[in-house]
């Protein structure tokens, strides 16, 4: 029987061999490694022998093993992660090979042999678990650094007991200044109250939301828009009103971020002058009364306080805070519908899925426009709407002289960017920042007009009053790699020689974290403009340079290389090797390409991406989690996507259901469809070319720019090949989604990744203090709130099907045992 199984395993070396061999030789056509050819002849070699029963197949093996360690401690040193596929899986089959040793020799003569290879198996395999630990070293810190005294809050209201806006505050620095969970005590958290929204999509899930908590009243809305108020104490629901959304006008996801809250005295100083295009609302010193440091109670009047959220059917709605109802003098029966003067939209082009921003009264909205379907998709007009009677007062639509609200018979320019994530308003100077989107058609460029090669890709400053731009900022120059802004931006007090300025944190796509005065737009940090690859299918549409931030990038320093490639073993490290030889890359900002793939690096998804950074004022850090990933793109020629039934939403020719953004958007208009693999993955087994951590999150100084402590996050524990879970318990660093919270008590807390955990980060040394696992995933911003001396952390554990965690409709708050003091 052994002798059976070892002529199987010389079979089995026979094939592997074949392919190392095959694919290998084209790997070193191509210009890549030698390793794979010479890797797979040898292991030919060693099957055959093994299949007539000789010994010599296993020493030709343990020559392979011995060559293979020292070609991967060649290529990439100790580096635990980049060993794994090309020293674990070789390992596996040196135990096979050992254990059909006594079917090899006879009488017990290869006794000596057997303990020889057994002694260097497991040498290889202890070294392989300290190599496996190693190349991990302690984040480095800042030490002496002086600390900032606090920053001052540029909207009515801050956060404490209250969490009154999406980030926060309107600052969205995403802060909380209560200390009774801190480094000492969090250990003891638990579950405090579980509240279940009873809307979980079918398909297409991923809630994102982050409630508000005002007085003693929780809001939030659910994955397909339904409003909803809890009892702070113990979660219990209050009311609900439902705005009836039809599941037809789901865009790629499900997905409602958050609400606004608006009292109808949440106005700063008297209404500000109109400013002409280039001018600030108010200037610096302008004499404003202070925001008030105390919440008032709810007149009794109705919807004196509200509660305004965007639909993903396009309608702003507005309901009292303290009983649901539709507040009447809020245009028609409480809704505003925003699409109005579009022209056609098709169900789910046009939707809203972050939280409105309230500034001076005005409610300032933009909305998600699907991608890559048509450059004649929806325009990507920004509305400002009075937030008591819902009247349009303004609309900045780009191409237009100024931004008055529409004439009869016109409408708004199609296919221009958009906004589809979070604004920041600044009360004091009466702006609104706009974190801008790329033109309809993301990854084709020559059609695109003067307006929109301006403000694509950038945040552009409004006058709240009259809609018009004051200034921007631009990250990417004719983009067309999907490099949106995602992030909202959070406004800071940056030192100075001269004092603290009045500034903003404006996290990229790319990595790049830029500082910039909010009041000019003018960049506080260096920002070099650096050559930029060439070609691509439009070579003269292409920038000669692109702007990189010199404050700090979550970009890794070094472009990718063939040595980065990954996968569970050679042979999938082998592929990846191969269609990175194949790909065109020149680097960052490759250009897109169509005779082949090209790599894009790092994807869109960032970088930083809708969950924004977190500011601890107190510290002067910013606390940023990133990805860390590349895409894998082609642009395909019309006739080619026509052939793939790929057309726009709402064509009837459009075949099958909607598929990742960018792996087939047909982007109707113009010469070339779309074809992204997000995250660059295998087809077989589903992991990623690129080795890890695809994620991480990082302190960072905001005097210095410098890293205070930098490691990945998110575990292997719900990740594997096939999709099949690991439950590792390893930092490997996976893909994320959704921004974190700090507090005064020195944690950080933020689920984000695809582990399905939440977790408390000690934000002096970068180390896990507490985590919980959640019934779904958690690709949602915590938030921090107190209520009746108890401090509460709350999660929305919605999961999210681009990320492949669960599907969830759990609203989930931790605190401290009630008798602990708390």
């Amino acid at each position: 029987m052994i002798a059976f199984l070892a002529q199987a395993l010389g079979a089995l070396f026979v094939l592997l061999g074949a392919v190392l061999a095959i694919g290998g030789g084209y790997l070193l056509f191509l210009g890549g490694s030698f390793y794979y050819l010479v890797a797979g002849l040898g292991l030919i070699a060693s099957g055959v022998m093994l299949f007539r029963l000789s010994l010599v197949g296993v020493w030709i093996y343990i020559l392979i093993f011995a060559l293979t360690l020292v070609w991967a401690l060649w290529e990439v040193g100790l580096n635990g992660w980049a060993l794994v596929p090309r020293v674990f899986a070789p390992a596996v089959l040196l135990l096979l090979a050992i254990l059909v040793i006594p079917a090899l020799v006879r009488r017990g003569g290869g006794r000596a042999v057997l303990g020889g290879v057994a002694a260097f198996f497991l040498g290889a395999l202890i070294s392989g678990l300290v190599v496996a630990q190693a190349n991990r070293p302690e984040p480095p810190t800042i030490t002496g650094a002086p600390r900032a005294a606090g920053m001052t809050e540029a909207s009515l209201r801050d956060t404490g007991a209250d969490w009154p806006a999406y980030g926060g505050a309107s600052s969205a620095r995403r802060f909380s200044p209560l200390t009774q969970i801190n480094r000492d005590n969090v250990g003891q958290l638990e579950r405090a109250w579980t509240f279940r929204t009873g809307d979980i999509p079918d398909e297409k899930w991923g809630a994102e939301t982050t409630p508000l908590k005002v007085g003693d009243t929780i809001y939030l809305c659910s994955a397909m828009n339904k409003l909803i108020a809890l009892d702070a104490r113990n979660g219990k629901e209050r009311w609900r009103f439902d705005p009836r959304v039809s599941k037809d006008w789901i865009p790629y996801t499900a997905a409602c971020r958050g609400v606004a809250y608006y009292e109808t005295a949440d106005t700063v100083g008297a209404p500000a002058p109109v400013a002409a295009a280039g001018q600030a609302t108010l200037p610096i010193g302008a004499a404003i009364p202070p925001p008030p440091t105390t919440l008032q109670p709810l007149p009794p009047a109705p919807c004196s306080a509200r509660i305004i959220e965007g639909t993903l059917d396009g309608r702003l709605i507005a309901v009292d805070a303290r009983t649901g109802r539709p507040c009447a003098d809020f245009g028609v029966n409480g809704q505003v519908d925003i699409k109005q003067g579009m022209g056609e939209v098709v169900p789910g082009m046009v939707s809203i899925t972050a939280a409105p921003t309230i500034v001076r009264g005005v409610v300032v909205t933009g909305h998600q426009v699907l991608d890559g379907q048509t450059n004649t998709a929806p325009s990507g007009v920004i509305q400002g709407f009075d937030a008591r009677t819902g009247q349009l007062l303004w609309a900045w639509d780009m191409t237009r002289p100024n931004s008055a609200p529409l004439q009869p018979g016109e409408s708004y320019t199609r296919g221009t960017p958009n906004m589809w994530t979070t604004a920041t308003g600044d009360d004091r100077l009466g702006l609104v920042y706009l974190p801008m989107g790329n033109s309809a058609a993301d990854y084709y460029s020559a059609d695109r007009s003067e307006a929109e090669n301006r403000f694509a890709t950038s945040l552009v400053a409004l006058d709240v009053t009259t809609g018009r731009p004051v200034w921007s900022f631009q990250t990417v120059h004719k983009d067309v790699w999907d490099y949106d802004l995602g992030s909202q931006a959070s406004l800071i007090d940056f030192p100075t020689a001269t004092g603290a300025v009045p500034a903003l944190v404006l996290p990229s796509k790319q990595g790049d974290l830029y500082i910039l005065d909010r009041r000019t737009g003018q960049p506080l940090t260096r920002v070099e403009e650096r050559p930029a690859p060439q070609g691509g299918v439009e070579p003269q549409q292409r920038a000669r340079t692109q702007p990189h931030s010199l404050f700090h990038t979550l970009r890794p320093a070094k472009d990718l290389t063939e040595r980065d490639m990954w996968g569970m073993s050679p042979i999938d490290q082998m592929v990846c090797r191969i269609g990175f030889r194949k790909a065109a890359y020149d680097g960052f900002f490759t250009p897109p390409t169509s005779d082949r793939r090209s790599i894009q690096y790092p994807g869109y998804n960032g970088g930083s991406d809708w969950g924004g950074v977190a500011v601890d004022p107190q510290r002067g850090w910013i606390i940023a989690n990133y990805n860390d990933m590349p895409n894998y793109n082609r642009l395909v020629p019309r006739a080619e996507a026509d052939k793939k039934g790929w057309f726009p939403r709402g064509d009837p020719r459009a075949q099958g259901k909607a598929k990742p953004e960018g792996a087939g958007d047909p982007q109707a208009g113009v010469p070339y469809a779309i074809d992204v693999n997000a995250g660059w993955r295998q087809k077989f087994t589903g992991m990623l070319c690129k080795q890890p951590p695809y994620g991480g999150i990082r302190a960072i100084d905001i005097r210095t720019g410098q890293t205070v402590w930098d490691r990945p996050l998110g575990t292997a524990r719900k990740n594997g090949p096939f999709g099949i879970p690991s439950m590792l318990p390893i930092d490997i660093g996976t893909p994320n989604n959704g921004g974190s919270v700090v507090t005064a008590g020195g944690l950080i807390f933020i689920a984000a990744a695809t582990d399905d955990l939440i977790r408390a980060i000690d934000i002096e040394t970068g180390k896990t203090v507490w985590s919980d696992s959640l019934p779904a995933g958690g690709q949602a911003n915590p938030m921090v709130y107190e209520q009746d001396g108890r401090q509460y952390l709350v999660l929305m554990t919605g999961g999210h099907h681009f990320m492949e965690t669960p599907a969830g409709d759990q609203v989930i708050a931790w605190a401290l045992p009630a008798g602990s003091g708390a």
